[in-house]
């Protein structure tokens, strides 16, 4: 076992070491992408030198780095080693998380590891939360919850005329969520967001207003605290008092955005986070954990308990002992110990190394607007906000269509390229490319390079 471990380890460490010299995205050519699903099912057992340097051929190759200091799409995942640690040590326990009974010293760290986000979130002392696999889950559990508070059981006959509202921003796991929950694609209202990509709040209030006088009913708004095109934060205080006034649940989905509450920088932009009745946070992205770890707050604890509390003949015995079930707060029963990696890598490196690291991102993002700035063919379409800025290139003469594509073939040439990875998305109907710089290990020679290789790329693509 130790000798096994030890090529693990080492595997692990020459990753991280030699990560920046390798490329950041790399995808199989055709007949590569066949050898790799060419395999039967194993009869025979194999060494596991040969395992390893398989995976390493085959496997490991062919995938995008999201912890490369040069991988600035999509929101990158800019993991640890001492996470990994943590990840390692958790699957050789294999503690199950369900109950108190079976893991009463696993399901400790996971109440101190929700309470430190918590706290950091500004959410009060009687506020629950518990870890899942992302914010998509997270949303999902958090707007479970919204409809039961709101929405109970007894009024069942009034959920088809129930509405939510969110903006055009709003992540598409949303709208995934409430498909899930059974609700029709009318039941969630998209408001065309303002100048900024934020939800306006009149136009919210015009929208609660009409829906109210033609029958439905309003119960929930959902706000956004970091989106992903943009990094744009929501009027929080505003939607929470709309939201009080009206009687309506307030989620905010700050999957990406909340744990720059870190940062002293970001705090003014995130105001009125803690006014939220449930908050979705992401710490494998901006508080640099492996996949998968997410975490769902909800301002009162109960209501997870009330939303999914089941009971079951051969689980009595786990409620005669127990301080926390987590199995009755959300939809898992079966759940590994994801606290581990959080609550080891926040004790080993300190609360003030995450802070530095999240200020670091959010001036590279200033840094490469900067850039961007000074660099010809390239324009900010939208500026540095929570690490994200977002830009395209402009050739000279071209139409809108042009201009568009000419966008996408950067993309294109900088996945083949391998030396960055970036990707584009759509803002008010145009194509544009975008920045999230929220790694550590990026530096600004990192992102002058990246944005110098775009401009390399779109002089060659106008010719």
């Amino acid at each position: 076992m130790r000798r096994l471990g030890y090529q693990v380890v080492d595997m692990l460490v020459e990753h991280f070491a030699a990560m920046r010299d390798k490329p950041v995205t790399r995808l199989p050519a055709g007949d590569e992408a066949k050898s790799l699903l060419a395999e039967e099912f194993p009869e025979e057992p194999a060494a596991f030198d040969a395992l390893l340097r398989d995976l390493d051929e085959r496997v490991f190759r062919y995938m995008g780095l999201t912890t490369h200091p040069r991988f600035f799409a999509f929101v990158p995942s800019p993991s640890n080693y001492i996470s990994a640690l943590g990840d390692a040590l958790a699957a050789g326990y294999n503690a199950f998380l369900g109950n108190w009974l079976q893991a009463a010293g696993p399901a400790h760290i996971e109440e101190i590891t929700v309470a430190w986000l918590r706290r950091l979130c500004g959410l009060p002392g009687e506020a629950g939360g518990l870890l899942v696999s992302g914010g998509s889950v997270a949303n999902l559990t958090a707007l479970a919850v919204a409809r039961q508070a709101k929405l109970p059981i007894a009024s069942a006959p009034a959920r088809r005329l129930a509405v939510a509202f969110c903006s055009d921003q709003t992540h598409s796991c949303i709208e995934r969520a409430f498909r899930l929950m059974g609700f029709a694609r009318d039941q969630l209202v998209r408001i065309a967001s303002d100048e900024n990509f934020r939800l306006p709040v009149e136009e919210l209030r015009r929208h609660v207003a009409v829906a109210r006088e033609s029958g439905r009913v309003p119960f929930c708004v959902i706000a956004n605290a970091g989106t992903t095109n943009t990094g744009a934060v929501d009027p929080l205080p505003e939607l929470a008092e709309l939201c009080r006034t009206e009687g309506l649940w307030l989620h905010v989905d700050g999957a990406y955005g909340a744990a720059a509450l870190l940062s002293e920088q970001a705090k003014p932009l995130l105001a009125g986070l803690e006014l939220a009745d449930s908050l979705a946070i992401d710490p494998h992205k901006w508080l640099f954990q492996p996949y998968e770890i997410g975490c769902v707050l909800v301002r009162s604890g109960r209501a997870l308990y009330d939303t999914f509390h089941t009971s079951a003949e051969y689980l009595s015995v786990v409620h005669r002992v127990a301080e926390v079930n987590y199995q009755d707060c959300g939809i898992q029963l079966t759940r590994s110990f994801r606290a581990l990696k959080l609550w080891l890598s926040l004790r080993y490196f300190g609360v003030a190394a995450f802070r530095a690291a999240v200020g670091h991102g959010l001036r590279l993002a200033e840094f490469a607007e900067q850039v961007i700035r000074e660099t010809p063919g390239l324009e900010v379409v939208t500026p540095a906000q929570l690490a994200i800025v977002s830009f395209r290139y402009v050739p000279p003469d071209a139409t809108a269509e042009e201009t568009d594509a000419a966008n996408e073939a950067i993309v294109s040439r900088l996945l083949a390229d391998g030396f960055a990875t970036v990707t584009s998305t759509s803002l008010r109907g145009r194509r544009v490319l975008r920045l999230c710089t929220i790694n550590p290990r990026t530096t600004e020679d990192d992102v002058r390079q990246t944005i110098e290789r775009i401009a390399e790329t779109a002089g060659g693509e106008s010719r």
